[in-house]
Formats: structure tokens, C-alpha cells, sequence
């Protein structure tokens, strides 16, 4: 795959309000490069490859979303992984995470097949949606405060987008708990304000409400991320993966 830096940078903050659609926001994310080492991380972790994965064709770009445009639920997550998002080019598809995240979303009811390997594995999602707070795989995991801030508009756009629709939201992790608490105070700082003071603290299980200008109410539902760190460890379970699933769509009805 060739590395595009010696193109201009993408512009996310220009780029993404501008955007009518969840379609064309996923095709713009996909050609963003407005992150210089994260572009060239993921390049090069597609040229070098992890060794099981010898014969393959990564992906090596930004992950879209992927579910239905008029979603219910939106989960938020951290970032893709490097051999797993990165190499097959779907959000959580292709690692441990993803088959933790899947396996619990088939058996609550919201994806086609308990499993997430390929592209084109004939997975489907009823009624949910998956994003990312940032969308390129980082070195160790760790994006950067100013890779997050550039990649912040994304986000943004594409929960104005589902408005319509979204009625909860299960983020994964501290970080992506607090890239949607940034999110929600761009939205609407008027409902920022009134809602979330105190700032709600991340927590397995944590949950708040808010409702936006458009006076709909929904919700909020943190899960501790499955990451295998916290999978292998036991922090974070089948059952209590679950647990809050099924929080995050009753609060979708």
C-alpha cells in the first residue's frame, strides 16, 4: 500500500459538518489522512504484517462505521486495532475484542452471526451501530491528545447524523467515555450543562441521561472495553458484558 503523506492533509474539522450523510461521512473517513504518524503506523503494520496473517491484504486506513444509518444504539469504542480493524478493515472484526463484542451482540439479539472475522462474512447489525473516537490504529493504543482533537469532528457529525434515530449509547472504555462526553458538549452545551454537572465518571455499568435540544431523552451506558487485558483478567466478563448490552437496548425502546 503506498503512504499518501506527500498529499494535503485532510481537514476534519472543515471536512465533516458539511456532511448529509452517515454514507458519505464513512467514505470520507476512509480517505482522511489528516494524521501524519498515524497514517505511516498503519501503512507500515499493513506492509509488515503480523506473520499469521502473512498471506493477507490489510486494509491500512481509517475504519468506518458500520451498521444501519438509522440506528438505535450507538457503540463507541477506542480506536481499531492494528491487526485486527486495520488488517480486515471493519471496526472490532478480526481480534479478540471483536469476538467478545459480537458474541455479545448476537446473543442479545442485535447481530446476524455470533462472529466478526472478514468484511465480507455475511455479518449484519439490527438496529446498532459501531463507531470509534478515533479512527486509524494508534502505536500501542495510545493516540495522541491532538490525533484525538483531529479526529473529534467525525464523531461529532456522525452523532448529529443519528439523531433521528439513537436513542442510547454503550461506550467502551474510559477513553471513548470521555471522547462522547467532548462529543455531547459540542452538540449542545446548553444540555451539557444542565445534564452533566458533575461530569459523569466512567464505570462498568455507569449510565446517565441527557436530553438535547430536540427534547428526546436518551442514554448513556459504559462497559468496561474487551480488551484482552480485561477479558484474560477477568475484569471484564461474558456475563457482564451482557449485562449492560441488554441495559443499552432497553433504554433504546
Amino acid at each position: 500500500m503506498e503512504w499518501r503523506g506527500h498529499l494535503p492533509r485532510s481537514k476534519p474539522q472543515d471536512i465533516a459538518p458539511a456532511i448529509k450523510s452517515l454514507n458519505v461521512l464513512n467514505k470520507k473517513i476512509i480517505e482522511c489522512n489528516a494524521c501524519a504518524r498515524l497514517e505511516k503506523w498503519c501503512k507500515t503494520v499493513a506492509s509488515e504484517k503480523r506473520r499469521a496473517y502473512a498471506e493477507e491484504e490489510y486494509w491500512g486506513r481509517p475504519i468506518p462505521s458500520f451498521g444501519p444509518t438509522d440506528a438505535k444504539i450507538l457503540i463507541v469504542g477506542l480506536a481499531p486495532g492494528a491487526h485486527g480493524a486495520n488488517r480486515t478493515g471493519r471496526i472490532f472484526t478480526g481480534d479478540r475484542s471483536g469476538d467478545w463484542l459480537y458474541g455479545s451482540l448476537y446473543r442479545n439479539g442485535l447481530a446476524k452471526i455470533p462472529t466478526s472475522t472478514a468484511r465480507n462474512d455475511g455479518q449484519e447489525l439490527y438496529g446498532t451501530r459501531i463507531a470509534c473516537a478515533v479512527r486509524c490504529a494508534p502505536p500501542e493504543n495510545k493516540p495522541s491528545t491532538e490525533e484525538s482533537a483531529r479526529c473529534a469532528p467525525y464523531l461529532l457529525r456522525e452523532v448529529e447524523l443519528l439523531l433521528p434515530t439513537v436513542r442510547s449509547f454503550l461506550v467502551l472504555g474510559n477513553f471513548a467515555w470521555k471522547a462522547l462526553l467532548n462529543t455531547f458538549q459540542s452538540l449542545d452545551p446548553v444540555a451539557f450543562k444542565e445534564y452533566l454537572r458533575p461530569l459523569p465518571r466512567f464505570g462498568h455499568g455507569a449510565s446517565f441521561r441527557i436530553v438535547f435540544r430536540d427534547g428526546v431523552e436518551r442514554y448513556v451506558v459504559g462497559s468496561y472495553h474487551p480488551s484482552q487485558q480485561n477479558t484474560f483478567t477477568g475484569k471484564l466478563t461474558e456475563g457482564a458484558l451482557d449485562a449492560v448490552v441488554k441495559i443499552a437496548v432497553k433504554r433504546a425502546r
